[in-house]
Order: C-alpha cells, then structure tokens, then sequence
C-alpha cells in the first residue's frame, strides 16, 4: 500500500485548504476569533451541515446574523437566550427537515447546557475516556446530555420531534454521525484549517465524517466491503486511513471528501482515477 499512501500524501500535502474552505461550513465558524464562540458556531453549523453547502449555508448565515444583532458574541447571546423572548427574532428560519421550533428549540439546548456546563468541551470529556478505541463514549455521552434538555419552553411540552432529533445522532445508536465527527474533527485536530480547541483528545481517536462521498472512494479503495453506511463503516474506513498515519488519519478527510463534492471523484471512472489505481486490483472494487 506504499503507492497508495504515497498518492494520498501527495493529494494532501498538494491541497489548496484555505481556497476550499470557502465551499465547506467550516468557513462559518472561522469568522469568529473568540475559542467560546468558535465551539457553539461550530457546532451549530455541523447540526445543519447536510445537503447541499449553498442550501445551508444562508440558514447559518441568517441565524448567526440574528444571533449577533444583538450581542457580539454568539455564545453570549446563547447564554441569555430566553426561547419565548426570541420566538419573533427567529421567525421563519428552517431548513429541510428541521422546522422553525426545532431551531428554536436546539439554540435552548445549547443555553441550558452552556449555563450548567460552561462548555460542550466539558461534557464531551466528561465522558470520554483515555482508553476508549475511539471518540464514540464521550459523543454517545454529550449527545444523551444535550437531548436530556427539556424542550417545553420551545414546543409547549417536553417532547422530541422528528427534526430536533435530527441535530443529535449518537455512535449509540449505530449513527455513522457524519455532522458530529465533523464538529470533533474540527474541535481536535490542530493542523491545516481545523480548529485544535479541544486539546485533551489525541487526533488518532477521531472517527472519519462519513457521507456519501466518502463511502464511495472508501469502498472503490478496499477500505470498506459493509453495505450499510453507519458507525461501524466510518470506523472501518478510520482504521484503514490509520495504516497509512496513526497519529492523524482525518488529516485526508477534507481533501478525499472534497473529490465528490468538486465531481473529481463521480465514482464512474474509476480506472482512470490515481488513487483507485495505486491499490492492488484484489484490494479494490471496481466500479468502471
């Protein structure tokens, strides 16, 4: 597999990240300079990171405009967020599956937890562990924590619809969590346009955000044969960037990710691709 690490670190090393962050919602969170609100920025763009990046994107860009109409800064703002005061502010801001209360009702998670907390940082390592495999027990654990929010001050009782449980997939649940190991890819790694905030989590214990883009050079590269895309397959695929660098196997995640999103990687092509023909043929799946 030296050709194929060999490939992967030229297409890494070759990446033009800052040029790129521009079509990814990481460029959100990177407008802020203050770490508090880099985290709830962040996180806020990976609940609603999914479809098409000039779909989502407006809806951050509207939230996080209302959000500082008012204070500087948004973890500020979220702090003394008051659900029935800021109905009005936030009216008719949606997107997809997640209705205008379910917005409402994941910015008054964040104030509960922001409140108690301090941070999500400190409810992550609240339950992760050192000698966990992986990140999944400290996200399992900040996921059942921020859903244990009672939700009646948004939807006149505690319930959880359909689009708020969207924001919140856990590894518990079999969850690939694309948007939530994005949000810790983020939050972790300290290299090239990731954030490095949260300094207690070796880089090797993140898991890889799968979407579809990712499953398809995973499976075209031998790096996965499971059908289902879930935790377990984005573990697979982390495992197998891991031979190629332990310390660091997310360090390939954006530019392999962005290969489908720029149509670089269509996955019809395959016998023309670099990578695809770096591995061994009984390794791979061909597709075309």
């Amino acid at each position: 597999m030296k050709k194929l690490k060999s490939v992967l670190d030229r297409l890494y090393a070759e990446y033009d990240f800052p040029a790129r962050m521009l079509f990814d919602p990481i460029e959100l969170p990177h407008r802020y300079a203050d770490p508090a609100d880099i985290e709830v920025t962040g996180f806020l763009s990976c609940c609603l990171a999914y479809g098409k990046v000039n779909l989502f994107k407006p809806v951050l860009e509207s939230i996080f405009d209302r959000m500082s109409g008012r204070e500087r800064s948004p973890r500020e703002f979220l702090l003394r967020f008051n659900a029935k005061k800021e109905r009005d502010l936030f009216a008719g801001v949606q997107y997809r599956f997640n209705r205008n209360e379910d917005i409402l009702a994941l910015l008054h998670v964040l104030h509960r937890v922001l409140s108690r907390k301090g941070s999500l940082e400190t409810i992550f390592m609240k339950h992760y562990s050192d000698g966990d495999p992986t990140v999944g027990g400290g996200l399992a654990g900040l996921v059942e924590e921020l859903l244990s929010v009672d939700t009646s001050a948004v939807y006149g009782e505690d319930k959880r619809p359909y689009g708020f449980l969207q924001f919140f997939p856990s590894p518990a649940g079999g969850s690939a969590c694309k948007r939530m190991n994005l949000f810790l890819r983020w939050m972790v790694r300290d290299r090239d346009i990731d954030f490095g905030l949260w300094r207690g989590v070796p880089k090797g214990k993140l898991v890889i955000p799968l979407d579809t883009h990712i499953a398809r050079i995973a499976k075209c590269l031998g790096f996965t044969k499971r059908a289902a895309q879930d935790w377990k397959m984005a573990v697979e695929i982390t495992d197998a960037l891991k031979k190629f660098d332990p310390e660091d196997p997310l360090k390939y995640d954006f530019a392999l990710c962005h290969q489908g999103i720029t149509k670089a990687c269509t996955g019809t092509h395959c016998a023309e691709c670099s990578l695809v023909r770096s591995v061994p043929a009984q390794s791979r799946r061909m597709k075309g």
